[in-house]
């Protein structure tokens, strides 16, 4: 083996760990910084499809949009949470130098990736009218999200192999280029969103198909990275139940990482219907767009890195994985800081961005700095949740991934009846602290065994 030419690649595991080790920042910023631009990207992702529509249609539409959306988080949760899975089993399984394992963890993650996508469309299309129902969607809004989501759900294979392979070619060295397919997808977005909703005006229609034809785009570069780097993802897979039972296993956390804040989602825009009628979901769909974006920066320090994380483990190096973990929080809290001073000076231009009314623009204002109290602690819960899933401690990870909405459904019991309007912005303040103590517990016993 030529050790220079494998020196600090994940790929070369033999050789890699001494590199890493003397340049720690440096590969963790390598790793790390790719990734946290990446899940920005997927944040525009979700408020581009806002954007358009807001300014093209109104508040009826960014309110359509904003229920229907937990359909499309469903979707892709799939896809992180197949592909995340399947990555941290790749990389531990690499850095354990079981070479024939990892292929095969690679070519089960890709089948299923497919086989998920084709069952999404076939469950979902026949349960858009009543998910939209569920969701609190009725007359002009129903339609609105019923247009959305038929085209959201038959490309959903599209989205699946979208988000799902961005890990895999990340966890093998590939971090710049799984940037790279995410800025294709994102930019395809963008002009196809200005084509079709204003240029054409196709509406909510229109605004989905930009979505998934985008994320079909990235797709297509993950697919071309594994064929340039002649990754063994075709062939046939050993062991199928075992392998699939354990990648679900691992994935089930950051399933719930993209999932839950969807679920979160959903109890909002339930609540704020009840204390603050159509006003009030128009004015947490600009709210909960931004800070899409924030949530998922942070998740992309996390995530990032995950393929480091995964391989001292691999390795037995507990004491450089705490290092790592310990370079993470770091970095979390520095984006989460910058994320509160930024968002903070721009409070009084966020419903004006999405076309909102000078109503619902003064009440973003008002609610955003609620929302923003609640980042340092997210960003320690995020990058304990990723460190737990990246170390296989998948039952402590669970607990932690899904501890969030727990909270915030109790707590909207309590606090809207008492503060109202207010009182729902709180609870998902309150939630996310909540969240970060039992985080904190997690770790604390975590290190201790």
């Amino acid at each position: 083996m030529n050790d220079k030419k494998n020196c600090g690649k994940i790929k070369g595991r033999e050789t890699a760990a001494p590199a890493l080790r003397q340049n720690r920042y440096r590969v963790f910023c390598a790793y790390v910084l790719p990734s946290v631009l990446s899940f920005a990207l997927s944040g525009v992702y979700a408020i581009v499809d806002g954007f358009f529509v807001g300014n093209s249609i109104g508040d009826a539409g960014l309110s359509a949009i904003n229920i229907a959306y937990p359909v499309t988080a469903l979707i892709q949760a799939m896809g992180t949470g197949i592909g995340m899975g399947g990555a941290v089993l790749y990389a531990v399984r690499l850095a354990e130098d079981r070479r024939g394992d990892a292929e095969n963890s690679l070519r089960g993650t890709i089948r299923l990736l497919a086989v998920s996508g084709f069952l999404l469309s076939l469950l979902l299309f026949p349960a858009i009218d009543p998910l939209l129902t569920l969701m609190g969607a009725e007359g002009h809004l129903h339609e609105l999200g019923r247009e959305y989501l038929y085209v959201i759900v038959l490309g959903a294979i599209l989205q699946v192999f979208g988000t799902g392979i961005v890990p895999l070619i990340r966890n093998n060295n590939g971090s710049l280029f799984s940037m790279f397919c995410m800025i294709a997808g994102f930019l395809t977005n963008i002009v196809l969103d200005y084509a079709f909703v204003w240029v054409f005006s196709w509406g909510m229609t229109g605004a989905a198909a930009a979505t998934i034809i985008g994320q079909g785009v990235t797709m297509a570069g993950g697919l071309v990275y594994l064929l340039l780097k002649r990754l063994p993802f075709r062939g046939p897979v050993r062991q199928k139940r075992a392998l699939c039972l354990h990648i679900l296993r691992i994935g089930i956390a950051p399933f719930g990482n993209t999932m839950c804040p969807m679920i979160s989602l959903l109890l909002m825009n339930k609540y704020s219907l009840t204390w603050g009628g159509e006003a009030g979901v128009a004015c947490y769909a600009c709210v909960a767009y931004i800070m899409t974006i924030v949530y998922l920066l942070l998740q992309g320090v996390g995530d990032g890195s995950q393929p480091l994380m995964s391989q001292y483990y691999g390795e037995g190096d507990k004491a450089e994985v705490r290092q790592i973990r310990r370079l993470s929080y770091w970095a979390a809290w520095i984006v989460g800081v910058l994320c509160m001073i930024i968002l903070f000076a721009l409070r009084a231009s966020v419903g004006v961005l999405f076309g909102a009314s000078g109503e619902v623009s003064a009440d973003v204002a008002r609610a955003l700095p609620v929302f923003l109290a609640a980042i340092p602690f997210l960003a320690f819960t995020r990058v304990t949740t990723s460190a737990l899933y990246a170390t296989e401690e998948n039952i402590c990870s669970y607990v932690l991934v899904y501890a969030e909405p727990i909270l915030l459904a109790l707590l909207l019991l309590v606090i809207p009846p008492l503060q109202g309007l207010n009182g729902v912005w709180w609870s998902m303040a309150l939630s996310q602290i909540l969240t970060c103590l039992v985080a904190l517990g997690i770790k604390i016993y975590s290190d201790r065994r």
